[in-house]
């Protein structure tokens, strides 16, 4: 097995302000992929697809609408220049040696303590994101169209403001105003026959299973009536424009042992936070509005689950 250094992402004193910064690069598909090749073959967390088949069917009929999009996916890939001299020319590889940080970056990517996944959505754009963390450094990976990354490393003492960079609101999403209150708390029953209701085009049913559960949703200021409980079960549905979920795991060992999972949807107003808890040996799920900037200590609760 080739044995990976992480020397180079270790912390060190800075010996300048700038130097202590996160570090990002762009690279494309084949030039990620020659990098780990030359990073000691080290794993990418992300593999992939085998191109899409095409029946019988589609052969004589016309190709489906993804059979067309893995084509042109893959056509794009084939077109991108040499990853080789991509790299040579950016400076990141001389003499067939990898730069340092970037070597040290892959190699944190495949051998980590902690791992943190995250799928965000948003303004019809879907991004994926893979942080991985040990000791006192972090690697980040990320594409929104599987031929474009971002590579990233820096210090865990900088995590908390990658975290809030990665659920920043896109400036294609417009903010107003929002039905749904600041703080609820609602029966998690409720809440999935309500989701079940408005996915099958059933939202004359809200304000009937508001009052079959009258009295357990709580507000702000405590207990909510049927009607506000009504509206607020609508706009969770209508005003839904993204999501954000991340899942963190512990793959220190053998087994990858997964931790937790923390959910966002992204209403009218902002992000809110769902968080499935219980009480008195009742599912239950809070929902309570959060900022970008508040990922880390929504997040660091699970992370410590991790270690």
């Amino acid at each position: 097995m080739p044995t990976i250094d992480l020397t180079h992402v270790a912390v060190r004193e800075p010996r300048h302000a700038l130097d202590a910064a996160p570090r990002r690069l762009g690279l494309t598909l084949t030039e990620l992929q020659h990098a780990a090749s030359l990073a000691g073959g080290a794993p990418l967390p992300f593999e992939v697809a085998a191109p899409a088949a095409v029946d019988t069917i589609q052969s004589r009929l016309g190709q489906s609408p993804a059979a067309t999009d893995d084509q042109a996916y893959r056509a794009a890939v084939a077109s991108l220049h040499d990853p080789a001299d991509a790299l040579e020319r950016r400076g990141l590889l001389t003499d067939g040696v990898l730069d340092p940080g970037l070597a040290g970056a892959i190699g944190l990517l495949a051998a980590p303590r902690t791992a943190l996944d995250v799928d965000l959505r948003m303004a019809g754009v879907q991004a994926k994101v893979w942080q991985r963390q040990d000791d006192a450094a972090v690697a980040s990976l990320a594409t929104v169209d599987g031929i474009v990354f971002e590579i990233g490393w820096f210090a865990t003492d900088a995590w908390a403001g990658e975290l809030a960079r990665v659920a920043a609101i896109s400036e294609d999403v417009t903010l107003g105003t929002s039905t749904v209150p600041s703080y609820a708390d609602l029966p998690f029953e409720l809440a999935d026959a309500a989701a079940e209701a408005t996915r099958v085009g059933r939202g004359d049913l809200l304000p009937v299973l508001a009052a079959r559960h009258g009295g357990a949703v709580l507000g702000p200021d405590g207990v909510l009536p049927d009607d506000a409980v009504a509206r607020l079960l609508t706009a969770l549905a209508s005003e839904a424009q993204g999501r954000l979920r991340a899942l963190v795991a512990d793959v220190s060992g053998t087994e990858v042992d997964t931790v937790g999972v923390v959910s966002w949807t992204l209403l009218a107003d902002g992000w809110r936070a769902l968080r499935p808890h219980q009480q008195d040996g009742v599912p239950r799920l809070e929902i309570r509005a959060v900022e970008p900037a508040d990922l880390a200590a929504v997040v660091a609760p699970v992370l410590e689950g991790a270690r």
